[in-house]
């Protein structure tokens, strides 16, 4: 801006010199008429030296503007030159960086997916299956492996079945045993652990179902046992069942037997104490003291009980001495 605006305020020099040198003119005219007139002449001498002076001076302080000028004008185009050299050195450089990342991932693509590869057998052999299911998405999204990861998924989804086979047939086999043991709760705890370890498994749904069959069915078995017995008069046998049965009785079903129960019961010590006078009369003192025991044992309250406690340090006393006993 100021390179194109000081040449046109130059003009003014000249029209200031031509103004001094009239000036001057005009005095040396007057000098030459009135003899005595110089002020006009001197006047006009020093305009046109103050108007000389000035153009220099402003010639001068021109050529130096221009001068610096040019000299900034240089060092903006050096400037801007380092600069377009920089920018290119930089896009240079963000190429090479570019490239070097694609060669590095190509150069270690490889590497990665065998570790990849090997993280996943890793996880699979602690059969810990989501995360090694997580690893064989990432490489099928990261690397674009879909066929191997699609095998790779197969492959964990028959060893996670297998695995899941055998955890479920080794606690069927444990249900199984406590069940025919007739520990039933246990069973039970067992369907539940399979339950909440396999949610998805339908073998594990039903297992307490299964359960509680075998535990009906077991009942069912032992009341129609029960009933055979009292129809045989069978009462040992019938007291067994009863005995098995207790576990597994509702307090209705209890009410209902009650009766039979008693009267088994009844025979049962009627049984004992004809046993035990058969025994006695036959002076058999070892079987007579284990038989009134058993009454004593079986029907503590019952009178026959208490019959029996009255001669039972005699009857030992002569189980002791055989021989003696023989004699009188």
């Amino acid at each position: 801006m100021e390179q194109r605006n000081s040449p046109s305020l130059m003009w003014i020099y000249p029209v200031m010199l031509l103004l001094a040198v009239g000036l001057l003119v005009w005095g040396i005219y007057l000098m030459a008429i009135h003899h005595e007139q110089q002020t006009i002449l001197a006047a006009g001498s020093v305009s046109v030296l103050g108007v000389l002076l000035a153009w220099v001076l402003a010639l001068n302080l021109q050529a130096a503007q221009d001068e610096k000028a040019a000299h900034l004008q240089g060092l903006a185009g050096s400037i801007e030159t380092k600069l377009q050299n920089v920018h290119a050195v930089l896009n240079q450089i963000s190429e090479q960086q570019l490239i070097s990342e694609r060669a590095k991932a190509i150069a270690f693509r490889e590497s990665e997916r065998e570790a990849l590869r090997r993280a996943i057998a890793e996880e699979t052999a602690h059969k810990d299956w989501d995360a090694a299911m997580i690893l064989v998405s990432e490489m099928e999204t990261v690397f674009g492996y879909k066929q191997e990861a699609e095998r790779i998924r197969q492959e964990i989804g028959r060893q996670r079945e297998t695995d899941v086979r055998a955890h479920v047939s080794d606690g069927m086999a444990a249900i199984d045993k406590f069940c025919r043991c007739e520990q039933w709760s246990l069973a039970l705890r067992e369907a539940d652990r399979l339950m909440l370890a396999f949610p998805g498994d339908p073998l594990t749904q039903r297992l307490a179902q299964d359960v509680e069959i075998r535990r009906q069915n077991l009942k069912r078995q032992l009341l129609e046992a029960w009933n055979e017995s009292v129809t045989r008069h069978d009462v040992d046998g019938a007291i067994e069942i009863l005995k098995q049965l207790d576990t597994y009785l509702t307090p209705a079903e209890v009410e209902a037997l009650q009766d039979t129960a008693r009267q088994i019961f009844k025979d049962k010590l009627m049984q004992l104490g004809q046993q035990f006078a058969i025994a006695m009369k036959n002076h058999h003192w070892g079987e007579t003291v284990k038989l009134g025991e058993a009454i004593m044992a079986e029907f503590p309250n019952s009178r026959m009980a208490q019959e029996v406690q009255e001669k039972m340090a005699l009857l030992r006393e002569r189980a002791a001495a055989p021989e003696a006993a023989k004699a009188i």
